[in-house]
């Protein structure tokens, strides 16, 4: 059996915090308003994941309500949402996701967002596609406000 999953998430930038992606720390002078460290790309693929099978999202499995996840790296809970997923006897054949943010510019750092992601996932680097685009200065993210990502993840059942 096989199932698809997608995933979206987005974040306001602010000042004075790191901009992490794909758990990468990206040279920007805003970072994003969260309550974990605001990985939106993580985020996005967590929730792609969790919805392939069947299990819900990163809201109902890390809620902001809980103290324990204050300003958390998301690699974390990109593992915990794999450890998941192998309990559920899942496994991810793979994942296709977008950054969506006007600037910084992000293709010097899209390959070590696919690395940390597919070692995260424990999956071959070509299991794992990571792009970014722009959305030509319209909306949120266009006008900088913020930055947005989606995801698509193929599970197959062992």
């Amino acid at each position: 059996m096989i199932r698809i999953g997608q995933g979206v998430d987005a974040h306001r930038l602010v000042p004075d915090r790191d901009l992490i992606l794909g758990g990468v720390h990206v040279d920007f002078s805003q970072g994003l308003a969260a309550h974990s460290d605001g990985d939106v790309l993580l985020h996005a693929i967590s929730d792609a994941l969790l919805g392939a099978a069947g299990a819900g999202d990163i809201g109902r499995h890390f809620p902001d309500t809980d103290a324990a996840y204050a300003g958390i790296d998301s690699r974390i809970l990109l593992r915990q949402v794999a450890g998941c997923l192998s309990e559920r006897r899942w496994r991810v054949i793979n994942v296709d996701a977008t950054v969506i943010a006007q600037r910084p510019r992000l293709q010097p750092y899209l390959d070590a967002m696919t690395a940390n992601i597919a070692a995260d996932l424990e999956v071959g680097a070509e299991r794992v596609n990571v792009k970014a685009t722009t959305m030509e200065w319209m909306g949120f993210t266009g006008r900088g406000e913020g930055i947005a990502a989606t995801a698509v993840a193929l599970l197959e059942g062992l």
